[in-house]
């Protein structure tokens, strides 16, 4: 897996996770909705720390800074 995922689309991936699991865990966003909210944060919060989204692949999307071999 390269990276394609720069630093500034971690942190906005993090940044997310963290507000749509603290509006699950709260109580904001219950239910089924909610549940499907925190099944999104922690895959934005897996991709941001491994730096690698699949998704990107397919649609050929690279916002990461590095040189390309």
């Amino acid at each position: 897996m390269r990276k394609n995922m720069g630093n500034t689309d971690r942190i906005i991936r993090t940044l997310i996770a963290v507000i749509a699991a603290y509006l699950y865990f709260s109580g904001t966003i219950p239910g089924t909705l909610g549940i499907l909210l925190v099944v999104v944060a922690a895959v934005f919060l897996l991709t941001s720390l491994v730096s690698f989204c699949p998704l990107y692949t397919l649609i050929g999307l690279n916002t990461c800074p590095a040189k390309k071999a």
